[in-house]
């Protein structure tokens, strides 16, 4: 009896283990069709091809990352462009190290205020494999390392170049052409503006920038699109100049913590400027404190102040039946000013007028008014940061020289 049990058991699974090896055998077909089809070229770049699963991997991590823009077009032109830069890199036989790779997705991760092993499984939980995090890094390092071989000492300014750089020789100093996005923060807003300006810190295009400024800043830029006019760098915060000076145009700042605010600036470009740029030992300016912060009540009486006065003088006259810590009119070094207000001045001329400060958690509207400058003479720039600067911005001309050759150069076809 046992035995007649055992056997038609058998028999069962028997039939069961067929049928399930027949609809195995028809799925690992149907998943190999997929995966050839997945894995098949459709672009080929010199004889070297990019498969539709690199395709959708590279625009799944440009989303991830907020890149503006059509993910899936970006994703065929970086990658076309990837190939390109490892065939440079190639053919002069530059070797990328595994460590050299983790350091640049270190980097990476670094703009995202995330440890490497969090920005990885970040990644991966989005969709897109560790393989092609590695490539994208590879790339990057590998393309840098081969431009700064190739161009280095061709780039490195003299020490004449520097000097007229900074206006120490008195040929000129440095002036860049930014945009701004300045977002108010309150304690109930802080993660949200965090994360919107850690997003807006990604962007690379200009017109994606402008847009963003138009939406989320509260200064006046934010009619044109954020666009700052040409500013003297020596007008900016001492410790914004550095950031600025890091960047290549397009390029866009971490977010900078204000007072009550988040800053991200872009750098459009960047210059020489005709004569030497004056700096300041003091900077004098005036604070007009009205309640109502951003409303439309607080910024019309502003608005209303700032066409009756034409000097930080006239702000006593608007002031004297009030409180006295209605206004403040202060004679500081640069150094000492607040970063917020600092970059406020460094837009304004003598008697303009700046609305895009709030404090006490955005509940009061400051009036920020220029009343003067006082030139220092003979203060020298920082060298070394104008050198990296200058070196910075002719190896990115020479990268993209280099690379528009190699593509007219190619042959490119695409599926």
């Amino acid at each position: 009896m046992q035995l007649n049990l055992t056997f038609r058991i058998s028999s069962a699974a028997n039939r069961l283990r067929s049928g399930f090896l027949a609809a195995l055998a028809l799925s690992a077909t149907t998943g190999i069709a997929a995966a050839q089809g997945l894995f098949a070229p459709v672009i080929t770049v010199n004889d070297q091809v990019i498969t539709r699963y690199e395709l959708e991997q590279r625009a799944e991590f440009l989303r991830l990352l907020g890149v503006p823009g059509n993910p899936d077009q970006l994703a065929r032109e970086a990658l076309i462009e990837d190939r390109l830069k490892l065939q440079a890199v190639k053919s002069v036989d530059l070797e990328i190290t595994s460590e050299q790779i983790d350091a640049g997705i270190e980097e990476l991760s670094s703009r995202t205020d995330l440890s490497p092993e969090e920005f990885i499984k970040e990644i991966e939980r989005g969709g897109v494999s560790v393989e092609t995090l590695r490539d994208f890094a590879k790339v990057n390092v590998a393309w840098r390392e081969l431009i700064r071989g190739l161009y280095l000492s061709r780039a490195r300014p003299s020490e004449a170049e520097i000097d007229r750089a900074i206006g120490s020789g008195g040929g000129g100093g440095l002036r860049v052409l930014l945009s701004e996005i300045v977002i108010p923060v309150t304690p109930q807003t802080r993660d949200q503006v965090d994360e919107l300006a850690g997003q807006l810190a990604q962007l690379r295009s200009f017109a994606a920038f402008s847009d963003a400024a138009s939406k989320y800043s509260a200064t006046q830029t934010r009619n044109n699109g954020g666009r700052m006019e040409w500013i003297d760098l020596n007008a900016l915060p001492p410790g914004l100049r550095p950031l600025i000076l890091a960047l290549s145009p397009g390029e866009v700042t971490d977010p900078i913590s204000l007072s009550e605010a988040v800053a991200l600036f872009q750098l459009r470009d960047i210059r020489e400027a005709a004569v030497s740029t004056p700096r300041y030992s003091k900077i004098d300016y005036a604070l007009y404190y009205l309640p109502g912060g951003r409303t439309p009540e607080a910024l019309g009486n502003a608005a209303r102040i700032a066409s009756d006065i034409d000097t930080c003088d006239d702000l006593y006259g608007i002031a004297k039946d009030q409180p006295p810590s209605q206004l403040e009119r202060l004679s500081q070094a640069p150094s000492q000013i607040p970063r917020d207000v600092a970059v406020e001045l460094a837009k304004l001329d003598e008697g303009e007028v700046s609305t895009a400060l709030t404090r006490s958690n955005g509940q009061t509207l400051v009036l920020l008014m220029m009343c003067g400058r006082t030139a220092e003479a003979n203060e020298e720039a920082t060298r070394e940061q104008v050198a990296q600067s200058l070196i910075q911005q002719r190896l990115t001309a020479y990268a993209d020289s280099y690379l528009d050759q190699l593509q007219a150069d190619a042959i490119i076809v695409e599926r």
